[in-house]
């Protein structure tokens, strides 16, 4: 395998240190999503709600400000910011959660275009060498313009291969993301509704 990458000549070096920057945001991405789904509380969730139902407002935040469940930090988050209004508290608090879901997604969005674009430049200067050889009339060295033919096909093959890779986990983590974004408007829409009439009494 080794040898091969060397064969596809200078590129293989960028490609390589890309490759390795999607797999590190790969693996730090995951960590993160079983230790987001670790700390999911649906049961503590749901005694906010209770309390937040009863007027408990404070006896609500009380219970859940040490919660490390995404969903509970944006529920705490609005009520601690009660005075800023409703809507308003719920959308911070919905996009401090959020922003940590989408962190470094923009990475392998960037990985899966520039590899093929890496690859493609690799094809390029290939092909370039071995019709160079041509040109100088070196057709005594065969070896020499299939190589160049060669390292064009490697780049290309390899810059595939790592954008194909990063598609995998960009697409699950981006379907996290959605699922942690529809629970979290799921449970913003529910304490929207049930601070509304203690927003109305004290107006």
């Amino acid at each position: 395998m080794i040898p091969l990458f060397l064969k596809g000549g200078p590129i293989m070096w960028p490609l390589l240190i890309t490759s390795i920057i999607a797999l590190t945001v790969v693996l730090e991405r995951l960590f993160f999503v079983l230790t987001e789904s670790f700390h999911r509380d649906g049961k503590l969730v749901e005694s906010l709600f209770t309390e937040v139902k009863a007027g408990a407002l404070q006896r609500a935040i009380e219970l859940g400000k040490s919660s490390k469940d995404y969903v509970a930090k944006v529920l705490i988050y609005a009520l601690m910011h009660h005075e800023e209004g409703d809507a308003n508290s719920l959308i911070r608090g919905a996009s401090r959660e959020l922003k940590r879901f989408n962190r470094g997604l923009s990475v392998l969005d960037t990985v899966i275009t520039l590899a093929p674009l890496l690859g493609l430049l690799g094809t390029v200067t290939g092909m370039i060498r071995a019709f160079s050889l041509l040109g100088d009339a070196e057709l005594g060295a065969p070896t020499a313009i299939t190589g160049g033919i060669a390292e064009a096909l490697i780049a290309t093959a390899f810059g595939l291969l790592v954008a194909i890779i990063a598609l995998v986990p960009f697409n699950f983590l981006n379907a996290k993301m959605e699922d942690a974004r529809h629970e979290i408007e799921d449970a913003a829409s529910r304490l929207d509704a049930m601070l509304s009439p203690h927003t109305s009494a004290a107006e």
